[in-house]
């Protein structure tokens, strides 16, 4: 091997050793990406209705999205329940998550459980397809649902106004219907790895460019 081909493997070597581990551009995409993650968490209903929830908690507020099919056409109470135990189906899941102690209300009440999320709505066949942001749930810190249920209702939640004995602690929302463990949905070692192949990308790039110049 001729001492300049030498010189050329060497050289390359050692910068796309630096790229790789050192490269400031390379550690800054990291971070940016760390920075844009979001918490996630998904639930998967069972019982008499069927259906999935995804949780996404971005700043101070939680989006949820989901879709629940096998329900009655209507409105259905929708809350998150205190306990993660559906060994007893959804009856194990004991009452709405009320950390802070409050009356039943409805999701812009300031006097409410963290779990009321107020009604979805099905349609004509049966199908609830909905989107709730909400600033109470959370999904870290010492209020986070995760390991916590979330049930759907026969009937429609009154919101802690239809002046029933059980109006300010269920919604008068009737029987449950379906539930699912709200558990952790993890994307955090997807966009490492992600910012990791955009880092390694760089490197037969470049070499490819010093391997010209020298």
């Amino acid at each position: 091997m001729k001492p300049s081909t030498v010189f050329r493997v060497c050289t390359l070597g050692i910068l796309s050793i630096f790229v790789f581990f050192i490269n400031p551009t390379a550690c800054y995409i990291k971070s940016s990406v760390e920075q844009r993650q979001e918490r996630r968490a998904i639930a998967v209903l069972f019982g008499a209705a069927r259906g999935n929830v995804t949780f996404t908690e971005s700043g101070n507020k939680v989006r949820m999205i989901g879709v629940i099919e096998g329900l009655s056409p209507g409105q259905h109470g929708f809350h998150i329940h205190e306990k993660g135990d559906v060994s007893m189906g959804c009856a194990s899941t004991l009452g709405h998550y009320n950390p802070h102690n409050k009356q039943h209300g409805a999701p812009q009440d300031a006097n409410r459980h963290a779990g009321d999320l107020g009604n979805i709505l099905a349609d004509e066949r049966g199908v609830a397809s909905f989107v709730i942001n909400d600033h109470h749930v959370r999904l870290t810190g010492p209020t986070s649902v995760l390991g916590r249920s979330v049930v759907v209702h026969s009937d429609p939640d009154d919101l802690g106004k239809g002046g029933h004995p059980d109006s300010l602690t269920t919604g008068h929302a009737g029987s449950r219907l379906a539930c699912g463990v709200i558990g952790t949905l993890e994307t955090a070692s997807m966009m490492h790895s992600g910012a990791w192949v955009l880092k390694a990308s760089l490197v037969p790039l470049i070499s490819l460019l010093l391997f010209n110049l020298l």
